[in-house]
């Protein structure tokens, strides 16, 4: 079987991640998928149903009823010091249910913030495009800086496969192809985000890009990132999808087969992991907003330029989850 890796840019591999997208181009690809489903892996077709809109299953968040303006609430948080400290520029964990921040450093620090961008990207196209719609991607598209998938101007795409790519893979392609298809054309949707971001009072944020490739002018806060975060895992098909660790797609020819996997090693790594998204660009440093769920409280955590962002995230969701149950 032939089989072809497609490598991440040299920004990426400093990062030593064993994630990637791997293009099966043999006929027999759809047999092999399917023959090799490890427990954690959701198939294509069962993604397409869930991002139709199917029911959702028993690990489901609760509703978060908090208004948009009072997405978080700073007004009881916990004294701690961390011993060894963190090493995050500015680091936030919070109460997903309630709003309710447990601890924080530098929460309102503007830092560049690379892929999270993407959150708010996924939160305003899912919105707009239906799972099943068919994006023809732009001309513009395949030029989009770093890390790619691969996609190719004019081939016909299911919206549902873009968005498992820009949230797992982190493609800036699909996140381009998303955004023009949502909005029209780049600069009418990057106009949209930040006018939602108003809307849902994020003052310390300002995109200038879907994918966050751009770091000049493209900035949030770890409290930022927490609050947007909190409204995501309220979509039902966002949710889904941050949790998955690797889906098989289908895919017109040369191609015929995808393989996406998850950049979020949490996931793998911390019990109750369940999503949301890394970044990485030189200036923003390793970047994670990442969730935990454990006896039925979920957390979610942000993490800003930590070179050591799985260790203090692992950390910092350990005190979380014993100062909320205290």
């Amino acid at each position: 079987m032939l089989v072809s890796v497609r490598r991440r840019t040299r920004y990426r591999l400093r990062r030593a991640s064993p994630v990637a997208v791997l293009l099966v181009a043999a006929l027999g690809a759809g047999a092999w998928a399917g023959a090799r489903r490890p427990a954690a892996m959701v198939d294509a077709a069962a993604a397409g149903r869930i991002l139709a809109g199917a029911q959702p299953e028993a690990h489901v968040r609760s509703p978060v009823p908090m208004a948009p303006e009072h997405l978080l609430s700073g007004s009881d948080l916990v004294p701690h010091s961390f011993s060894p400290r963190l090493r995050a520029a500015s680091a936030i964990v919070v109460e997903a249910t309630t709003g309710r921040v447990i601890w924080g450093s530098h929460m309102h620090e503007r830092r560049r913030v690379a892929s999270l961008t993407k959150i708010m990207t996924a939160l305003l196209a899912f919105e707009k495009l239906a799972p099943d719609a068919v994006v023809t991607v732009a001309k513009s598209v395949p030029r989009v800086p770093l890390v790619r998938e691969g996609l190719r101007a004019g081939e016909k795409v299911e919206a549902w496969k873009l968005f498992y790519s820009m949230l797992l893979y982190s493609g800036n392609d699909d996140a381009l192809a998303l955004a023009i298809a949502a909005g029209g054309d780049k600069r009418a949707f990057v106009r949209e985000m930040n006018d939602e971001a108003h809307r849902l009072g994020l003052h310390d944020t300002h995109f200038v890009s879907p994918s966050g490739v751009v770091d000049r002018d493209n900035y949030s806060s770890a409290w930022d990132v927490a609050a947007l975060s909190r409204v995501a895992l309220r979509n039902e098909r966002f949710d889904e999808v941050v949790r998955t660790k690797i889906i098989h797609v289908a895919w017109t020819a040369p191609i015929y087969a995808k393989t996406y996997v998850n950049n979020n090693l949490m996931l793998s790594t911390y019990p109750g992991a369940d999503g949301i998204k890394t970044g990485y660009t030189h200036e923003a440093g390793d970047c994670l907003a990442v969730s935990a769920t454990r006896h039925g409280r979920t957390l979610i955590a942000v993490l800003l330029d930590d070179p050591d962002m799985y260790v203090d995230a692992a950390r910092l969701l350990d005190f979380g989850f014993s100062a909320a149950a205290s």
